[in-house]
């Protein structure tokens, strides 16, 4: 099967959209959202994530504990939570709905303008997760630069860094973004409703009614089934065959 243009975007789009979504879901899942080195203790790295905080021996061995109550994390990592949890279910929305309206999705009930407005409303919500991907990861990494400048703490204290998952999360901001843009395209792209080949009727002219002889002597015509045009149901009666008007 040949691709067109407007398949190859769609086809990127989904590819793009899937890849972001997956780094997603795991920069949700990932605890490394801050670090922390001690340097009383160079061997131990703290680590912070969404959902638990863990401690990284030099001999390899990880030591995590789940946070105890929401309420008693920092804003930011209790809004993190919530738009992350958002935008798995905005991508996965997204990309169900941009499947059904792919033009590699063939199902004899579905129209082609019917397909467009769910590869328009997929792409839709991937940019939608984009927005609640990148918002949370840039508002934690605003938090730990404030904190780290912070001149009321005094400089012996160990400071939070920016983690691995951060970097991720941005990433995965960016592909839904990409992603959503190219489905939205690829979208525009086909405007009109265009038929499958197989679909096409092809229509013949109309013949002429046919004449039917009454008891009284004269003739009408009357249309034989789907010969006549549609916009006239039946034939004038007159004295002499002619076709319908």
């Amino acid at each position: 099967m040949a691709w067109s243009f407007h398949g190859k975007a769609q086809l990127g789009g989904l590819l793009l959209s899937l890849l972001a979504w997956v780094c997603s879901c795991v920069t949700t899942v990932l605890p490394q959202w801050k670090t922390l080195n001690l340097e009383l203790n160079e061997m131990e790295t703290w680590i912070m994530g969404l959902w638990e905080v863990c401690v990284e021996q030099e001999e390899g061995a990880t030591v995590c504990k789940a946070f105890e109550s929401f309420l008693s994390l920092p804003q930011e990592l209790q809004a993190s939570r919530i738009l992350m949890v958002a935008s798995q279910g905005l991508g996965l929305l997204g990309l169900l709905l941009s499947g059904f309206g792919a033009e590699c999705f063939q199902f004899h009930r579905i129209r082609w303008v019917f397909k467009r407005r769910l590869c328009l409303l997929g792409g839709t919500l991937e940019a939608s997760a984009s927005a609640t991907t990148l918002f949370p990861v840039s508002w934690v990494a605003y938090a730990t630069i404030q904190d780290f400048w912070d001149d009321s703490i005094p400089e012996i204290v160990p400071r939070w860094e920016f983690g691995d998952a951060l970097y991720l999360g941005w990433a995965a901001g960016v592909f839904l973004a990409l992603g959503g843009f190219l489905l939205i395209f690829s979208a525009c792209l086909r405007k009109e409703d265009v038929p499958s080949p197989r679909m096409v009727v092809l229509t013949a002219a109309p013949p002429s009614c046919a004449p039917v002889e009454e008891s009284d002597g004269s003739f009408y015509l009357m249309p034989r089934l789907g010969s006549c045009s549609p916009k006239r149901s039946f034939c004038q009666g007159i004295s002499g065959p002619e076709e319908c008007q």
